[in-house]
């Protein structure tokens, strides 16, 4: 027979905090929610090595949701666009070319006297 306090680790507290976890949730965040500790929650992952991995898969999901949701959206051609601006920034970017024989202190001193910089 088992003397002790009961483990406040049930089915429902950890439904609990990975229903937060999915959400993105931080430690705190779930504990939170869980009302329990994060001490509590530190003690059953050092029991529960295992838990570690699962706590942090789940707090992947939004971020799996949110690059579905961008690639879904690629028919339109402004997300399309702003999707390869980011991941072909050297092909698609807001690239600046920078061309002459201008140095930093002529473009400085240019634009204080009200020139357009030329070179």
């Amino acid at each position: 027979m088992d003397i002790g306090r009961p483990t406040v680790m049930t089915r429902d507290t950890l439904n609990k905090l990975e229903e937060i976890f999915a959400l993105g949730g931080t430690d705190t965040e779930a504990c939170t929610y869980a009302d329990i500790s994060p001490r509590t929650l530190y003690k059953y992952q050092e029991e529960n090595p295992d838990y570690i991995q699962r706590k942090e898969s789940l707090k992947e999901k939004p971020f799996l949701k949110a690059r579905r949701t961008i690639v879904n959206s690629l028919s339109d051609p402004n997300h399309a666009f702003k999707y390869m601006e980011r991941k072909k920034k050297a092909e698609f970017g807001p690239n600046v070319e920078i061309t002459g024989n201008l140095t930093i202190s002529q473009v400085l001193d240019n634009l204080q006297d009200g020139q357009t910089p030329t070179g």
